[in-house]
């Protein structure tokens, strides 16, 4: 029922979306009585507003075409080199690559948002080493004969794209997928995979959410499990091709993102209607720009969901030794050649500080120099991933770190302290 009546506003919104753009073009005809008045430019902003926040989404597109590096410019070849129902691989690539280029798997988070999020997570990395992305598909668009989707099945995803690119690849994963890809990290480790990572770079994960719990922590936290079978879980309807599959709406985690900082969004779209009226097209469509892809949200399976909120959240299986994958007990100590780099964002309002740095303690089989932990002041969560400081900053540690770990994995000779070496960087403004 959730499900249908969310469908049925969506279509009375998109038919408002639709009249309100044409609206929008009509009141500045000259002709037109408003537009003569003068008012014509404030109708037409606040109606423009109005339908591109009205106007429905679908998958958004990476749309990288070409990438600069040291001033020349070359094109990207994008390919899906791993087909499978819950999500392909991606490869970025092109012809300024060495041979020997780095290979980089960036996980991108199944939170109700597609990977295009992370589009400058990629392009940024994309100048010195050849990208893949994990694409996770929408689970309304999986067809029911594709079976279940969980937190075990994840891990196994991980480790298959990691097959496939071969060893010698390094991991990083933004958010979410953290908890997993550390997952993956120590099963592959305590297996001697010849396709472990060399390195894996931890961004803005909840490892332990025990640690600076922020709002989204606690809105896990202060129900029980069945709250949120019984509440948010829903049924895809019968004209997607996984009808009758149970999810997490991404409309409803996107609602929920919306909420906990809506004061901040209404700014947001009052200063784009600012530039609109002032003639400022490249300020609105800067703003355009963010919620075009913010609003593009996906479905998530409710087995993968509640195990998420569970696990991760609730009972923080993965830093009390406790996480099982396939029936296996996960033993983060296995992992004693791939280095780890933690990064945090000292702004960051849902991963915490210290959510993340908790995986350098957790890892007792690494050496102190097989572990870093960078804190990058003035930076929020999205910030960690995109934008000028991810760019000149803490992406140029990242390929630092790979370049440092890159040749053959050894096992540590001695076991680890508690306490890993700590960077903390200033952000310029």
């Amino acid at each position: 029922m959730l499900y249908n009546i969310y469908e049925m506003q969506r279509s009375l919104l998109s038919g408002a979306s639709a009249w309100a753009s044409v609206m929008a073009e009509t009141v500045t005809n000259p002709s037109i009585g408003p537009s003569l008045l003068g008012m014509g430019p404030v109708i037409a902003s606040a109606l423009d507003v109005f339908a591109h926040a009205a106007m429905p989404r679908g998958k958004p597109t990476f749309d990288i075409e070409t990438i600069t590096v040291d001033g020349k410019e070359h094109p990207v070849v994008e390919a899906i080199v791993q087909h499978r129902p819950f999500g392909n691989l991606l490869r970025f690539t092109h012809d300024g690559l060495p041979e020997d280029a780095p290979r980089l798997l960036i996980v991108a988070p199944m939170s109700g948002h597609y990977a295009t999020l992370l589009r400058g997570t990629v392009a940024r990395m994309m100048e010195r080493s050849v990208v893949y992305i994990t694409d996770w598909a929408d689970a309304k668009m999986v067809p029911g004969e594709a079976g279940s989707f969980d937190l075990d099945d994840y891990i196994d995803y991980l480790i298959g794209y990691l097959e496939h690119i071969g060893p010698g690849a390094h991991m990083l994963a933004v958010c979410q997928p953290s908890v997993p890809a550390l997952a993956a990290t120590a099963v592959m480790g305590a297996n001697k995979h010849p396709a472990r990572p060399r390195t894996l770079t931890l961004m803005g994960g909840p490892i332990d959410t025990r640690e600076a719990p922020t709002s989204v922590n606690d809105v896990a936290t202060d129900r029980p499990l069945a709250w949120f079978q019984n509440a948010v879980i829903a049924t895809v309807p019968l004209h997607y091709p996984g009808a009758g599959r149970k999810v997490y709406p991404g409309f409803l985690q996107l609602a929920g993102f919306i909420s906990m900082n809506l004061q901040t969004h209404l700014m947001s779209h009052w200063q784009m209607f600012r530039h609109l009226v002032d003639g400022d097209g490249e300020g609105a469509n800067s703003s355009k720009a963010f919620y075009e892809e913010y609003r593009s949200v996906c479905d998530m399976t409710a087995e993968f969901y509640l195990q998420t909120i569970e696990h991760v959240f609730q009972k923080h299986s993965l830093p009390k030794g406790e996480f099982v994958h396939r029936g296996e007990r996960i033993d983060l100590g296995a992992i004693t050649d791939t280095a780890l780099l933690a990064v945090e964002g000292e702004r960051d309002d849902i991963s915490g500080i210290g959510q993340t740095r908790a995986s350098l303690k957790l890892t007792p089989g690494l050496a102190e120099s097989q572990k870093r932990y960078l804190l990058v002041e003035k930076v929020g969560h999205y910030g960690i991933f995109n934008g000028s400081k991810w760019r000149t900053i803490i992406a140029p540690v990242v390929e630092g770190w790979m370049k440092t770990h890159g040749g053959e994995p050894a096992s540590a000779s001695a076991p680890a302290s508690a306490t890993a070496p700590r960077s903390r960087i200033k952000a310029v403004k």
